[in-house]
């Protein structure tokens, strides 16, 4: 007993939702998998492959949560670089899945540099912001660096996958705001992006689907994305037809619907699906489409409180550190997690356009899942290694340096600004 005690330490809330979204995962995408399961010749392929990546991903945890949370600090120094090149690299030799080219083909796996560069600005920006703050906020030349390292990661990823640049920007953006980066600034950053943001929506209206701009470096999935926002748009601006639901024009979102609609509150029992039959993502993109069609109202309930209560522990782990790198690395890769949760969940109901983000943990996915169980596993070496106190810190504690936290630490004192 001592022994499973010595190899799982930390938050034991953390481990527990660990551990249940594993469970789901290879429930479901063993009952979802029936598509990989004819393609492969074996029901058991699915539930096999997943297996596989989970089990090495709790090795991944278990290795990386006895790490302490300081050497994460110079993890940036050669994850970002490396993340860099291999989004370089994909633009070159990238593998093309389903109309994007998002993975190297390693032959045996294929591995998503998107994933790896998504934790490794994190990493960067937490660490920006606890080597600038002030008594009153984060230092001016925060945000210069923040965005210097942040937007030509953000547009490398967006060249091929819009939602997840897209996702890392809205979550450095929050920790920005957690980390109290000026106002102003982060004001007119706002401002630049909506501009640039409403040039290219209308360059992309004014341009035809079969002009020669979609066949630029870059500019392949905009078409995509502008096909499915359209097909959003115009089922939310007036009654709905049948026809809106025409197989051949919007399978994906129409099995999905169809699967949350005939789930009623208990579902259909775990196996027991219909519309993984006809969705050829189930496994993935709509995994939780077929999680409320199999465990009913309840089941997806359930997914949406183990996100929101690792952000829940994620914050009070924060709260508890005796340093800013360590707070704002915890935040951050919580709000990774459960943004990109909450965006594969409104997709799946039906709220937001077809992204493509898979749900942390549990979809299946073999970079995701590891490069996921990394986070958990950094999140859980915060945890062993804060401070062990009951006492509610403020915002200002926080985002902040306290002299709470410099007594603890004095070497966490910046120098004055200049």
């Amino acid at each position: 007993m001592n022994k499973i005690k010595n190899l799982f330490k930390g938050d034991p809330v953390i481990w527990i939702i660990y551990f249940f979204l594993c469970v789901i995962s290879l429930v479901e995408v063993y009952s979802a998998g029936s598509s990989l399961a004819y393609k492969n010749g074996s029901f058991w392929v699915p539930l096999t492959s997943q297996a596989m990546f989970l089990a090495v991903g709790t090795m991944v945890v278990i290795f990386i949560h006895s790490i302490p949370c300081r050497f994460f600090r110079a993890f940036p120094i050669f994850l970002y670089p490396l993340s860099v090149f291999f989004l370089f690299l994909v633009l070159v030799i990238g593998a093309t899945t389903n109309g994007a080219q998002r993975w190297i083909d390693l032959g045996f796996f294929q591995f998503q540099p998107s994933e790896l560069a998504k934790g490794s600005v994190i990493l960067s920006v937490a660490l920006i912001l606890a080597q600038t703050q002030r008594e009153k906020g984060a230092h001016k030349n925060a945000f210069k660096l923040i965005v210097g390292i942040t937007i030509p990661v953000v547009l490398l990823i967006a060249s091929d996958n819009i939602s997840t640049g897209a996702l890392l920007l809205g979550v450095v953006l929050l920790m920005m705001i957690i980390g109290r980066v000026p106002w102003n600034q982060i004001g007119k950053f706002l401002g630049v992006l909506a501009i640039s943001v409403a040039l290219i929506v209308t360059i992309v209206a004014v341009v035809p689907s079969d002009s020669a701009f979609y066949k630029m470096p870059g500019m392949g999935r905009m078409k995509t994305a502008k096909s499915r926002i359209e097909t959003k748009l115009s089922h939310s601006d007036r009654e709905i037809l049948p026809e809106d639901y025409d197989i051949d024009k919007n399978a994906q979102v129409a099995h999905a619907n169809i699967a949350i609609a005939s789930s009623n509150f208990v579902g259909k029992m775990p196996g027991n699906s219909v519309e993984r039959d006809f969705l050829s993502q189930a496994y993935s993109d709509f995994i939780y489409a077929i999680i409320i069609e199999e465990t009913g109202l309840w089941g997806g309930l359930l997914v949406v409180f183990l996100y929101v209560v690792l952000l829940y522990r994620a914050g009070r782990i924060a709260k508890r550190c005796e340093s800013n790198f360590p707070a704002f690395l915890a935040m951050g890769l919580a709000l990774l997690l459960v943004c990109q949760a909450i965006l594969n969940m409104l997709v799946a109901v039906g709220l937001f356009p077809v992204t493509g983000q898979p749900l942390p943990m549990i979809s299946r996915g073999g970079t995701s899942t590891l490069i996921n169980s990394f986070y958990i596993g950094v999140l859980l070496s915060v945890s062993r290694y804060s401070r062990k106190n009951n006492v509610k810190a403020t915002p200002a504690e926080l985002s902040g340096e306290t002299p709470e936290r410099r007594k603890v630490n004095p070497g966490l004192q910046p120098a004055a600004a200049k």
